[in-house]
């Protein structure tokens, strides 16, 4: 009987390769105007001041005569109301993706991470 030689081959990864048990920050972008101006019809948003809570982010905008009020929640709900009028309410990402956009980011390091 022949004995079978066993070869070995060992893995040699980079110290910036991003392992799946490594933690994660995934941010959620928004070009504020650009939505607003995409709900209103409305061109020139100006982003008039913002509040921050640990839940949610609210930004304050304004255009000529009209007010809105843009709250970012972390769980990525989102509530826009123009002159006190809700506008969008729902999923930042599921019903608006051509103005929000994902980013990914390593805990540690803060680098951004690119996903393919």
């Amino acid at each position: 009987m022949k004995e079978k030689k066993q070869e070995s081959h060992s893995l040699d990864l980079s110290s910036d390769y991003l392992s799946l048990n490594d933690p994660v920050i995934c941010k959620v972008e928004v070009d504020l105007t650009r939505w607003l101006t995409d709900l209103s019809g409305r061109k020139n948003w100006e982003v008039w001041s913002e509040s921050e809570n640990d839940n949610y982010v609210i930004f304050f905008l304004k255009q000529a005569n009209e007010d809105a009020e843009v709250t970012l929640y972390n769980s990525g709900y989102a509530r826009v109301d123009i002159n006190g009028e809700a506008v969008f309410q729902g999923d930042i990402i599921g019903e608006n993706a051509s103005s929000a956009q994902l980013s990914y980011y390593n805990v540690e390091s803060g680098e951004k991470i690119l996903l393919n």
